[in-house]
């Protein structure tokens, strides 16, 4: 117990120390926090009617980034599964990086999920025995059992490695090793169930297909290790821990390959959908054309396309992958275009049309962008300083001062 208390305080005290650069950052992010706050009090204050949501459109901006996060969350396995399965020995020396990772994402699903409840004051219902938990009649129960279980996974995972390392003994393989073998599995699940989560309504047949849960899994495998891939080229160059140069390039590999089949699934369907088009089509149109001057998302999906081809076909170049200059910018032109394609790309335009067809137009109001900004800002507060300690252990900067 001993040394548990000394790496927690040490692991803190550690973190909260740095440079200007480090605490321009935290600055930064809090001013998002400071107008989430804001946004979070008139919307339960006044309600979602603060929101652009409608009866009509449901599922807006909130779930939009929700759906998007599960995929980043799940795509940390990226990093643990070569590491601990075909021992990819520069991963392996900093898997647990991706560990914190995956800790930020979910912790930034949460927060989504809570304000899209617009009653948080019911999450209890959400606790099993307690609440009317439903399960396993609703969907949306698993759901919070695979965000729930991978979380808790990742902590124990992560934590118990770092601690370890803290204090410079053995892992004990017989209890680590099933930890992370069930979370690789795990992570799988998440957006699994979430896919399910969507395509189990025969309403919305934009979304009722079984290719679904592929689809998700394949962006998350191209978005994940993305916004990876930057996190690395950012602790390479701010901090003494060295990633190496193999560790980045199987990343950007798995990239390019999740990121052509995700191409070739979207564009399947489109084909599905246009060759002989019916009324299921109509939300892939509005989507991609509009409808009767409503054609807000037609940019965003565009954008997206365009991202998304223009970025395969660098990564495509071996010149240019391996390049780790240009790397993270074309990671982060994909990752914008991921978000948008599996965000606002998917899950508005499968509530336009309606199930009894009308039409309307979902534009997300400032208190939603304010809230949607505040919690990616708390998710790259907690990954700042996650990453910060277990840097700080893997350096053996932070470590058990023995007697």
């Amino acid at each position: 117990m001993k040394k548990l208390m000394s790496f927690v305080v040490d692991y803190w005290v550690y973190v909260l120390k740095g440079g200007p650069k480090f605490y321009a950052w935290l600055g930064f992010l809090c001013i998002f926090v400071v107008t989430w706050t804001y946004g979070n009090f008139m919307q339960l204050s006044d309600g979602m009617i603060v929101t652009g949501l409608t009866d009509q459109v449901s599922w807006g901006l909130y779930l939009a980034n929700f759906v998007f996060l599960v995929g980043v969350a799940a795509g940390a396995v990226t990093v643990v599964f070569p590491a601990y399965v075909y021992k990819h020995e520069a991963l392996h020396e900093v898997a647990v990086l991706g560990e914190m990772l995956a800790i930020s994402a979910v912790i930034m699903c949460m927060l989504f999920v809570l304000n899209h409840m617009g009653r948080p004051d019911r999450l209890w219902h959400m606790i099993p025995l307690i609440g009317i938990y439903n399960w396993p009649g609703s969907m949306l129960t698993w759901d919070v059992i695979a965000l729930c279980g991978y979380l808790v996974l990742n902590i124990i995972g992560g934590f118990y490695y770092l601690y370890k390392k803290y204090t410079q003994e053995p892992l004990a393989k017989g209890f680590y090793l099933p930890v992370i073998y069930i979370a690789i599995v795990w992570a799988l699940s998440i957006h699994t169930v979430t896919a399910f989560l969507i395509n189990t309504m025969p309403a919305r047949p934009m979304w009722h297909h079984g290719m679904m849960p592929i689809r998700f899994i394949s962006t998350a495998f191209a978005a994940g290790p993305a916004l990876i891939i930057i996190v690395f080229t950012i602790v390479r160059n701010n901090t003494k821990l060295w990633i190496k140069d193999e560790a980045i390039d199987l990343l950007s590999q798995i990239v390019v390959w999740c990121l052509g089949i995700a191409l070739f699934l979207t564009f399947s369907e489109v084909v599905t959908e246009f060759y002989h088009p019916t009324e299921h089509s109509l939300g892939l149109q509005y989507l991609i054309f509009g409808h009767h001057g409503l054609n807000a998302l037609v940019p965003w999906f565009w954008f997206s396309i365009i991202a998304m081809i223009g970025s395969f076909i660098l990564l495509l170049i071996p010149s240019i992958r391996k390049d780790f200059g240009k790397l993270p910018y074309i990671c982060a032109v994909l990752f914008l275009g991921i978000w948008v394609e599996k965000g606002m790309g998917l899950l508005i335009p499968g509530s336009i049309p309606t199930p009894i067809g009308e039409f309307t137009q979902y534009s997300p109001t400032l208190i939603e962008i304010f809230n949607c900004l505040g919690n990616w800002a708390i998710g790259f507060i907690v990954l700042t300083l996650l990453l910060k300690g277990a840097i700080g252990v893997l350096l053996g900067e932070v470590k058990y001062a023995s007697e």
